[in-house]
């Protein structure tokens, strides 16, 4: 049976997607890497700026799986990495080829240049998805052809390129996106709708974005933290939209320490933040409709009465959907038709 080359694709785009908007301000990379027979050896993903990227990390699994070394899981940093695989690859990854949604990178930064160690590594071919708009570290395609190594463009590339599109954002100066979370029957009411673990993921957006927005009512009636407890990380600074500015200071999102908190009554505020998350419900949808880029639909597998429920119009393109605890996580853009 042969299988196609967006079947291998699809595969790292879903890897990535797990880690989506995590990455910032790094795009969510995902690679896969076979072996000269068509085994997959290893499915990875960039998991946090600054640590090993999607390729490096598909490289480091492959080559344990390959070889049976088992050290380098002993390996955490990208220089690391890098060093032990190009010292003690022997040959091992000639026969190999590896999908990678985004073209490696060219450059030395945080981390050393994907290109360069798949080119010493000398892989049989790579198939990239998106070309890299990214002036810093676009290249890495022309390096490995300069070094003989085959390379194939615009594998599942639509798919690649939705991935990349919070990326591409950040790139142009600032990503804005709503999240909220729902039962099936689009009810929103009475405390806690989504899973732990969609939570939890929740709270790892907050630690990575600068702002999040929110409505005066629900900070009134929740009384919320809108802090990263979930996953020890830090909390982000606040803007309330409410046309009234009176507040019980003692509602503990005022008394979180190295915040910024903000009453408004508009959006003015977000030209001096670069990633910002909405959190809200059906009004506060509607005020936003025309300033977020993306939209994160946590979908719980319930149903409760309620008069809470959406009553807009609004059209939306799904980019990626999947499991997350016991709910659905839709990743998806608005749409005119």
């Amino acid at each position: 049976m042969v299988i196609s080359h967006s079947f291998y694709m699809q595969l790292a785009v879903n890897e990535a997607y797990k880690h989506q908007l995590l990455t910032y301000p790094n795009p969510a990379v995902g690679a896969v890497v076979l072996s000269g027979c068509g085994k997959i050896l290893s499915i990875q993903a960039h998991k946090e700026a600054g640590k090993p990227h999607a390729e490096v990390l598909a490289l480091k699994e492959a080559y344990k799986n390959l070889t049976g070394d088992k050290y380098i899981q002993n390996l955490t940093s990208s220089n690391d990495i890098h060093s032990y695989l190009i010292k003690n690859h022997n040959g091992c990854f000639e026969e190999c080829e590896i999908y990678t949604t985004l073209e490696p990178c060219s450059h030395t930064g945080r981390t050393p240049s994907c290109a360069n160690l798949i080119k010493e590594l000398n892989l049989k071919k790579v198939y990239i998805g998106s070309k890299d708009f990214n002036k810093t570290a676009s290249g890495g395609k022309e390096i490995l052809e300069k070094n003989g190594i085959e390379v194939e463009y615009g594998i599942y590339k639509e798919r690649c390129d939705n991935l990349l599109y919070p990326f591409e954002k950040f790139i142009e100066g600032r990503f804005v996106f709503f999240k909220w979370a729902t039962r099936l029957n689009g009810t929103t009411n009475d405390g806690i709708i989504s899973s732990k673990v969609s939570r939890e993921f929740v709270h790892a957006l907050r630690d990575k974005i600068d702002l999040l927005v929110i409505g005066g009512n629900s900070v009134r009636i929740d009384r919320p933290t809108l802090d990263a407890r979930l996953v020890g990380g830090k909390a982000p600074d606040v803007l309330i939209y409410s046309k009234q500015k009176d507040f019980d200071k003692s509602i503990p999102l005022f008394n979180v320490k190295n915040r910024k908190v903000f009453i408004e009554d508009g959006f003015d505020i977000l030209k001096n933040y670069k990633f910002v998350m909405i959190e809200g419900g059906a009004k506060m949808f509607e005020a936003t409709m025309d300033i977020c880029d993306y939209y994160l639909g946590f979908i719980a597998p319930v149903f409760k009465k309620s008069s809470g429920i959406f009553n807009v119009d609004a059209n939306f393109e799904i980019l990626h959907q999947r499991k997350i605890g016991d709910d659905i996580l839709a990743y998806m853009r608005k749409t005119d038709g």
